[in-house]
């Protein structure tokens, strides 16, 4: 068979040159629009606003610590484009659930990759930090809207345990710790495993959960190894309580804390809306007719004040409720902190309990310093930088627990005690910041409990011997106010400067102004000039 010799013709080259240039064109394109629309489904933009379901989301991560950080480093994470490519091909999903409204509200998220694939691409646990100071501003529910300022010092910590470090709130990422949660959420959290640097492994178990190691080890493939993300949960898409919010607009006077009674009336008109958008903002206007009503004078000297406040309640509650996505604040749980959520109270609540009788500590000053309160009227706060000359009773991991009903005099060798237990900031067992604070989250008052702490025998007082006849009571010779009444020890007392007399001693701490009075010329000195 004879072979046809093809004879390319200026004609031929011409058709094929066209046709490579075509395909080439058709690539660019194809490559600049898949490229663009990568990038833009990749953006920010896209992911909060061309969803109907993110506008809660959205609005939370424009005012978060992560405003600036692309929304698909966290969700993708920061890996190259051929292997999020099948990662985010399996998002598509999510166009379908939108496109045919097939979701639940108010919708959480259930396929968050770990934190180290996304949070320590830029947070490495390895990195220690130092302690912070904090100062936190609230607002009484009273007329005065009475400020109350917390100071305390946050231990952050971590860092390598090679390097000495590892201490701090960062040690639950630097060391092992797992857990196993009860819910979707993990709130309630029933077991706990911690691996100690000397490999040994303890276990705590809730008391109230009634779980077996048997259940636990049935559910093993449930437990999960503690990371970043299980306390700073929401920490891109926070939502905060109404006082919270309400506290810090006061604070930066966004709302004038002149107004009476605005922290009280602010948080009732923003909270327990079940309506429509428009219905809360209607009955949060209706602040401004209250004043009017109520306050005439105020309204009538503080107009605008009052119109500023209603315009910034309005925008707190478009910020942390969105009725036709079910999402209020309380809805999504934040783990940072013990007051609004379980938060650090999910295992540092004081019940779960190891087999040997240790609990997973609670003690405030393990995580930040003991927290003591300032404002108009309470004596100047004052924040230990280490704590000293702590007994062996304070390291036991009951403690807390213990220390309701071991109290006693000697307390008063460390601590000014007057008004013991109360909130009025007198003294430091009258410390605002924890006794004036229900904290419901807390495991110490678990019926269980009360079995695994050392019993203190009952002791009956023994009765103070009478005063010797003839005896005067002297005078106190100094100025005293009741923040220095349960210090008295630290003059006199065993060992003081100014002994008392050894018939003193089986008296309580609080009853020395019960028979010794200030001298009159030193009230006549303190008393006001006319």
């Amino acid at each position: 068979m004879i072979r046809r010799a093809v004879n390319w013709t200026k004609q031929h080259w011409k058709l094929a040159l066209g046709l490579v240039f075509s395909l080439a064109v058709i690539g660019i394109v194809v490559f600049v629009v898949g490229v663009t629309v990568w990038e833009y489904t990749n953006s920010t933009q896209f992911c909060g606003t061309t969803c109907h379901t993110m506008p809660p989301e959205f609005a939370a991560y424009e005012r978060s610590p992560h405003a600036r950080v692309a929304c698909v480093d966290c969700h993708l994470g920061q890996e190259s484009v051929l292997q999020a490519i099948p990662r985010k091909a399996k998002e598509i999903r999510h166009v379908y659930y939108a496109l045919t409204q097939d979701y639940e509200i108010p919708i959480y998220i259930k396929s968050l990759r770990p934190a180290r694939d996304t949070c320590e691409k830029c947070h490495s646990p390895e990195k220690s930090a130092s302690d912070s100071f904090r100062k936190i501003t609230t607002f009484v529910d009273d007329q005065d809207n009475t400020p109350r300022y917390t100071y305390l010092n946050l231990k952050t910590g971590g860092g390598a345990k090679r390097e000495g470090l590892g201490k701090g709130i960062h040690w639950h990422i630097v060391s092992e710790v797992d857990y196993l949660a009860n819910d979707p959420l993990r709130q309630d959290i029933p077991y706990v495993k911690v691996v100690n640097d000397d490999g040994t492994v303890t276990e705590y178990y809730d008391l109230e959960s009634n779980i077996t190691p048997e259940q636990v080890a049935a559910r093993s493939d449930e437990v999960r190894r503690m990371d970043c993300i299980d306390c700073h949960n929401r920490v891109s898409h926070t939502f905060s309580s109404p006082e919270a919010a309400i506290d810090d607009a006061m604070s930066r006077r966004l709302i004038d804390d002149s107004l009476p009674f605005i922290k009280t009336m602010g948080a009732e008109a923003i909270s327990g809306h079940t309506g429509s958008r428009e219905e809360a903002l209607t009955s949060i206007a209706r602040v401004e007719d209250w004043y009017k009503e109520n306050y005439p004078d105020v309204y009538a000297t503080k107009q605008a004040s009052v119109k500023q406040a209603v315009t910034e309640l309005q925008k707190i509650f478009d910020d942390m409720y969105f009725p036709d996505m079910g999402v209020g604040w309380s809805v999504h749980p934040n783990n940072i902190g013990h007051k609004d959520f379980p938060g650090c109270f999910r295992c540092h609540d004081g019940k779960h309990v190891s087999k040997d009788g240790q609990t997973i500590r609670m003690e405030c000053n393990i995580c930040h310093s003991i927290p003591r309160q300032g404002g108009p009227g309470l004596p100047t706060p004052t924040i230990a930088v280490e704590p000293s000359n702590e007994p062996e009773s304070h390291k036991d991991s009951n403690w807390l627990a213990r220390h309701r009903t071991e109290f006693d005099e000697s307390c008063a060798g460390c601590h000014s005690t007057f008004n013991a237990g109360g909130s009025d900031n007198t003294s430091f067992c009258s410390n605002g910041a924890c006794h004036g604070v229900k904290w419901k989250y807390a495991g110490l008052d678990a019926p269980g409990l009360r079995a695994v702490l050392p019993q203190t025998p009952a002791t009956e007082p023994t009765p103070a011997p009478e005063k010797p006849e003839g005896s005067v009571i002297p005078y106190i010779p100094h100025p005293l106010s009741a923040d220095r009444v349960g210090q008295c020890r630290n003059c006199h007392g065993p060992g003081g400067l100014k002994p008392y007399p050894e018939w003193h001693k089986d008296f309580p701490v609080e009853a020395c102004t019960d028979c010794h009075k200030v001298a009159p010329s030193v009230q006549a000195s303190a008393a006001p000039t006319p």
